[in-house]
């Protein structure tokens, strides 16, 4: 596994992680590392969402939807 040296990280930037970190039961270390890995895989991720949405849109083209208003007005209304 491969080791980084980070320069000049903001105080407040730190602050905020280290509270992330302990919000998380994590240490510092630990919550930059969880942070990266997250970022490093956020585009996949994405991508993985587009791609599942194409298949539910694909499911239920030409099919009459409800407007979304309506079913919330009549949900408010019971």
């Amino acid at each position: 596994m491969a080791s980084v040296t980070v320069r000049n990280i903001d105080d407040e930037v730190i602050a905020s992680l280290k509270a992330q970190a302990k919000a998380n039961h994590r240490s510092l270390e630990g919550e930059i590392r969880h942070v990266l890995a997250q970022q490093a895989f956020r585009s996949a991720r994405v991508e993985e969402f587009r791609e599942r949405t194409a298949e539910l849109h694909a499911l239920t083209e030409g099919l009459p939807q409800t407007d979304s208003v309506a079913l919330i007005r009549d949900d408010r209304d019971r």
